[in-house]
């Protein structure tokens, strides 16, 4: 059991627990955690059951009559096609089995464009015009505008005469960059704390968030005021954009709409008000009216409600969401 690393543990106990046991901790593991166990699984072979018992002891202290238990890539794979829905299993398969240029290329394009100009800057020109050709476009025309102009030029000219990627050449690639860049990335590019607890405080209800706020401002000022900073209230959902706020009222239940304004400042919700139609708007001011007295509790429930939909709204592409309106927009 020694020799076990981690990932091999936890795939050995997992594989034991099956899926009707294993389900719920599954469930509680973030997609990098799942591809980190499925490789260790896909590769572990036989474990004895006397291993396999030590691990159960040592993590749980009881274990009973455990068999020997076996990893293979088709075991792991029906293992996750049980577990996950089938566009996930099958990306993670895709992944552990072999370079994966479309998980790969996703990953490159949600990592900050100074960040990956950085690292591309010491690579030859026509990796450079490879890996920028297959991001998306305006993560690629981010990084080239980091780039002085004499190398950006280079690599625009290279990317112009970019023909079809050998299969060796283009798995060459993505393994380096898994290797060398993603894999350190992922243990030097902690989020900042601040952002972190900004993060946190965003799923308080609001009479906690206060509170919390508050006592942070008798401790740690200075702290208190980047987590606001930082934070994404419903009073910034102001700052969007016209269409924005179009997308937004259609994906939140009228109910949900109401309550939520019903309680807000008198500026937000005439600037909501003022996104509607004369009609649509009197309907709202009714529907308002009618629920008469509500707890704070519901109202912080739908406000909450609201910015969460925003949130998801951006996560899709479908709006930008920030503090301000200018080109450094805080996306979530």
């Amino acid at each position: 059991m020694a020799k076990l690393t981690g990932p091999q543990k936890a795939a050995a106990i997992l594989l034991t627990l099956g899926v009707e046991h294993g389900a719920e901790v599954w469930s509680l593991l973030d997609e990098d955690e799942i591809k980190v166990v499925s490789l260790a699984m896909s590769q572990l072979g036989t474990i004895e059951a006397e291993v396999v018992e030590q691990l159960f002891l040592d993590f749980a202290s009881q274990m009973n009559n455990a068999g020997a238990v076996m990893g293979t890539f088709d075991r792991t794979e029906m293992l996750l096609t049980r577990l996950l829905p089938k566009a996930q299993a099958d990306a993670i398969m895709q992944e552990i089995r072999g370079p994966s240029g479309r998980n790969m290329w996703q990953k490159l394009s949600n990592v900050a464009p100074d960040v990956l100009a950085a690292f591309l800057k010491n690579e030859y020109p026509q990796t450079v015009a490879v890996v920028l050709s297959k991001v998306k476009p305006e993560v690629a025309a981010k990084v080239l505008t980091i780039f002085p102009d004499d190398v950006a030029i280079e690599v625009v000219n290279r990317m112009l005469r970019l023909e079809s990627i050998q299969k060796e050449a283009l798995e060459h690639i993505e393994e380096t960059l898994r290797t060398e860049f993603i894999a350190n990335l992922s243990l030097t590019a902690r989020r900042d704390s601040h952002e972190m607890m900004a993060v946190v405080f965003n799923a308080f209800d609001r009479q906690t968030e206060h509170r919390f706020l508050s006592a942070l401002d008798e401790t740690n000022r200075e702290a208190a005021k980047k987590i606001r900073a930082l934070m994404f209230t419903f009073e910034d959902l102001t700052k969007l954009d016209p269409g924005a706020v179009q997308t937004l009222m259609r994906s939140v239940d009228k109910e949900v709409l109401a309550k939520a304004l019903k309680g807000s400042s008198e500026p937000v919700k005439n600037f909501f008000l003022g996104a509607m139609s004369q009609r649509a708007a009197k309907n709202l001011q009714d529907d308002m009216a009618s629920m008469g007295p509500m707890r704070m509790k519901d109202v912080d429930e739908a406000q909450t409600r609201m910015v969460q939909i925003a949130k998801d709204l951006a996560d899709k592409g479908e709006i930008v969401i920030g503090k301000n309106r200018s080109e450094d927009e805080l996306v979530y």
